[in-house]
């Protein structure tokens, strides 16, 4: 799995409202609006799509990730 390197608080958001409107396809539907935004030239837009579609899995996990201390 590719955890997020960065987000901002707005990511978040973003990948909270996707899960509440698309539930268990809410990393798909990221997926599909970073592949929109690649389509039309737009990088930045891509490479926050994608971080966002990583952070969905990332809470989806039902395990801890990292270290516990």
């Amino acid at each position: 799995m590719n955890l997020p390197l960065y987000v901002e608080n707005r990511d978040v958001v973003q990948a909270e409202a996707l899960i509440s409107e698309f539930g268990s396809h809410a990393g798909l539907e990221a997926s599909e609006r970073a592949e929109a935004s690649r389509n039309i030239g737009n990088h930045i837009s891509f490479c926050r799509w994608r971080q966002i579609e990583r952070l969905i899995n990332m809470l989806n996990v039902q395990t801890t990730l990292g270290t516990i201390h």
